[in-house]
């Protein structure tokens, strides 16, 4: 019985260590970025912001030459959702003085969905339904590049050019003042990226309310620091807006279809993209005149099944067959971030570990408690060591907490920190199925399109958001 608590015992100690090492390099890599985003808002705030503060979207000025904007929204079993989001459409760009047409791409053998199209478009000229080719479902990418030649043919039959090609999904809650910003700030750059902002699901405080606290961070911090240190943006693709052009190109050179479809993640892809042709892309946080951030609110998922199956096909997507189809160009800040983009899947396997140490740690305790086994204790630099991973976590959850009571308030913000938990679980379930599909595909299975199921659409206006 000896030899077997030694046993467990010495397991329980590399386990610590590989996990404490991992997480204060986590931390410090972490850390990194919250000084950078520090810094950059101090620098802001003195070159610009210390007399006069920053314009909210009714303060833009004119764009230099008028355009039309298409918004493309691929559509597959969202009958749930789709007629809601068409009105939503049609309410919050009446009478906006930026012309704009909505092509709402759906397969021949969904007719929920098509009857939903019908009946949220209705009274909306500017909307078109556009059904794909072949029965669905397909992959988002080919139902966008059916929306990509449906608008090539009115481009051609019309004898006009669209401006920026938006991409929005069938759940998303549009913004009033998003098409105005869209059509100032598209001639800055090739590719716009407004702010996402999850909204909670009735009933589904932790699951999706873990999106909120993701995002939260993501969009009011990591892509205003990899904005500026020059990295490239990825997309999230929706609210995004790509100039005509500029995917106009890169359709010539993949055979007139600029999504590609081998991908489980074509926004990401994209927006790498833009940077990767030298070009530019804004990450736009701008207030309304509400004082609300101008973005996209969306309902995610609610359930666990659903959610790990949505993070499988992004790790797949972004640190696995990213790994392979985009690599590593770019230097030392592109590295990092690329680098920060691919260390998901090891990161479940840190925290893992983590778990299963503190397990391990339990049982020990108790052993040593009924006089199994004589506990070893930590050496004095294990215990410096857990003493400032302890330090970091604390600031971690700080961090994430201030970031999410500023997007959602503070309510949420007291629930993103237990709901860090639920936030790892996920992790590590997707990391999991991730690892398996993509070693499926390596063996010669082709990696296969899990399409996010969207069932709420978001029932109230814009969440309070006071940062530009």
């Amino acid at each position: 019985m000896i030899d077997f608590w030694n046993i467990i015992q010495s397991i329980q100690h590399e386990l610590l260590l590989f996990s404490a090492i991992w997480f204060l390099i986590g931390a410090a890599d972490e850390l990194l970025v919250d000084i950078i985003w520090a810094m950059h808002k101090a620098r802001r705030w003195f070159s610009h912001y210390r007399h006069k503060p920053p314009l909210r979207s009714g303060e833009l000025g004119a764009p230099a030459r008028s355009g039309m904007i298409a918004i493309f929204i691929p559509a597959w079993n969202e009958a749930q959702v789709i007629g809601a989001m068409l009105r939503r459409c049609t309410a919050a760009w009446q009478g906006s003085n930026t012309a704009y047409r909505i092509y709402v791409g759906c397969y021949p053998n969904d007719a929920a969905s098509i009857a939903a199209i019908r009946s949220g478009a209705a009274g909306n000229p500017n909307c078109r339904l556009v059904l794909c080719t072949s029965d669905g479902p397909t992959t988002k990418a080919d139902c966008l590049n059916r929306l990509w030649r449906a608008l090539v043919a009115d481009e051609l039959g019309a004898g006009f050019k669209a401006k920026a090609i938006v991409l929005h999904d069938a759940e998303d809650y549009v913004h009033t003042d998003e098409l105005r910003v869209f059509d100032l700030l598209v001639e800055k750059a090739n590719a716009v990226q407004l702010p996402v902002i999850p909204i909670q699901v009735p009933g589904s405080a932790w699951i999706s309310g873990h999106y909120c606290d993701e995002f939260a961070e993501a969009h009011g911090k990591t892509l205003v620091v990899r904005e500026a240190i020059g990295a490239a943006l990825p997309l999230a693709g929706v609210g995004c807006a790509i100039e005509r052009n500029h995917l106009g190109r890169i359709a010539i050179a993949n055979g007139g279809a600029p999504f590609d479809q081998r991908s489980l993640t074509e926004d990401y892809e994209l927006g790498l993209g833009v940077a990767g042709n030298g070009q530019r892309t804004i990450f736009a946080r701008i207030l309304d005149e509400d004082g609300q951030l101008v973005g996209t609110r969306a309902c995610f998922p609610s359930t666990l099944s659903a959610s790990v199956r949505q993070k499988t096909r992004w790790m797949i997507g972004i640190a696995l067959a990213g790994w392979d189809r985009l690599g590593w160009r770019g230097g030392i800040a592109e590295f990092w971030m690329r680098l920060r983009d691919r260390k998901a899947v090891f990161a479940s396997i840190v925290l893992t570990c983590a778990y299963i140490c503190i397990v391990l740690t339990g049982l020990v305790t108790l052993a040593d408690l009924s006089d199994l086994v004589d506990a070893r204790m930590p050496s004095p630099l294990v215990i410096q060591l857990l003493a400032l991973n302890a330090f970091m976590l604390v600031w971690r959850l700080l961090v994430r907490a201030a970031f999410v009571a500023q997007a959602q308030g503070m309510q949420a913000a007291l629930l993103s920190i237990p709901r860090t938990l639920i936030a790892n679980i996920i992790s590590i379930l997707a990391a999991r199925r991730a690892v398996s599909g993509y070693a499926g595909h390596l063996l010669g299975r082709a990696l296969q399109w899990d399409k996010t199921t969207h069932s709420h659409f978001p029932s109230l206006g814009p969440t309070t958001s006071n940062a530009p």
